[in-house]
């Protein structure tokens, strides 16, 4: 009984203590002790800042057109509104097609510039390696080779590569060239590439295949391997040529070049042509002298010439109105009257397609330099070294002066009028 009441006690107790907590006040509770830091410790750091966004850009491949192969005085704004396409069909025809010595003038000053070429142009290998090849062609290697010491991936371009090395060939840089062809690492199987690897072979003095079904090479390999025989004769049909030509000891100045050869082997740096004035007529003569001065024609020359064109006899009509329709290409504006009679000459049109040409004064209205000159050697390279009609002649002639190229245009105008017959 006595367990009994005292369990009965302790319900009762606790039942009674917590009634009571619900009504009494709570104590409050106690406050942590603030710990202070030792004296050697340093104070906690600082949450650290909330990242920002980092806006990321794609990367912009270089543009190859913008290294220049020399100093050239045009804008860097050349190539601006330029057709890559115009580029893709001009500049091989460029490296393969002769141009006379004012088209070459002009193609040596336009390749030559470092600038944003067209849209494409400059991350284009195959392109780029068209402009060296060109620029070759045309007689300034120099630049050719700057371009291409620059050029990015040289070593996974084939074309590239070969530009690079045909012109360490003919040069007389046979090191380089074949560094260039030990460093190439697409397209080595192409033939030029093992036939250059097999005579790289024998200047190191290891032996070599001669890669043949090619004659030419394979008798100047031939005897290059056996250290002996009748080579026959040199042959400068490309750099590779050449160099066997050369480590031969054949008489080069005996063969004819290929013109992009002949371009290329011209030592030093590129001249303006020079043109004797004397073979001319006297009346045509003071007017080329003012061209290739760049002087305007004497006042009321030009209004002379067209005059004497319009009323020639039929003999010598043909020469006159050529002669006036180069030199009235020239000048912006024309008077009038002389509008009148140029307009009534019975010059024939020329031999451009009519599209090129309207192509060609849309681009001069616009001045948009790179792209006039590119349609201009279209047209120049497609009439070769006898130049292009007097009409075609003084269409690039105007379109040159509008755009912005006055000492190409003019130069095309002197040799127009030497030419004329």
């Amino acid at each position: 009984m006595r367990h009994t009441a005292s369990l009965l006690a302790l319900i009762l107790a606790a039942s009674v203590a917590s009634g009571a907590g619900a009504q009494d006040p709570v104590e409050p509770p106690a406050t942590a002790p603030v710990v202070a830091p030792e004296p050697d410790q340093p104070p906690p750091s600082p949450p650290p800042p909330p990242i920002q966004g980092v806006d990321v850009a794609p990367l912009v491949a270089p543009d190859a057109f913008s290294t220049p192969g020399r100093d050239t005085g045009l804008p860097p704004g050349l190539w601006s509104g330029a057709s890559v396409a115009t580029a893709r069909v001009v500049l091989p025809l460029l490296a393969t097609k002769p141009l006379t010595p004012a088209g070459q003038q002009l193609a040596r000053r336009v390749l030559a510039t470092g600038a944003p070429g067209p849209a494409g142009a400059g991350s284009d290998p195959v392109l780029v390696a068209a402009r060296a090849s060109a620029l070759s062609a045309v007689g300034d290697p120099k630049a050719a080779a700057v371009l291409l010491s620059r050029a990015p991936g040289l070593d996974r371009s084939p074309e590239l590569s070969r530009a690079a090395a045909e012109i360490a060939l003919l040069a007389g840089d046979d090191a380089r060239a074949c560094e260039v062809a030990e460093g190439l690492s697409a397209g080595r199987d192409d033939i030029y590439w093992l036939r250059l690897r097999a005579y790289c072979q024998v200047l190191a003095g290891k032996t070599a295949q001669t890669q043949a079904r090619d004659p030419i090479y394979g008798r100047l390999m031939a005897v290059k391997l056996a250290g002996a025989g009748d080579p026959g004769p040199a042959s400068l049909r490309n750099g590779l040529d050449f160099a066997l030509s050369r480590s031969l000891g054949l008489d080069v100045t005996a063969a004819k070049p290929a013109p992009a050869v002949a371009a290329a082997l011209v030592s030093g740096d590129p001249v303006p042509p020079t043109w004797d004035l004397s073979v001319l007529d006297p009346t045509l003569e003071g007017v080329a002298s003012a061209m290739v001065a760049g002087q305007d024609l004497p006042a009321g020359g030009l209004s002379a010439l067209i005059g004497a064109a319009a009323d020639a006899d039929p003999k010598s009509r043909a020469k006159l109105q050529g002669a006036a329709l180069l030199a009235a290409a020239l000048p912006d504006i024309l008077a009038p009257d002389d509008r009148a009679r140029v307009a009534a000459f019975a010059t024939p049109e020329g031999k451009a397609p009519a599209g090129r040409s309207l192509a060609l004064d849309d681009a001069a209205r616009h001045k948009l330099i790179g792209e006039t000159a590119l349609l201009s050697l279209w047209t120049l390279s497609d009439a070769g070294t006898a130049g292009p009609s007097v009409a075609d002649r003084a269409r690039i002639v105007h379109a040159l002066a509008l755009a912005g190229l006055p000492i190409e245009a003019r130069s095309l105008a002197v040799e127009g009028l030497l030419a004329l017959k």
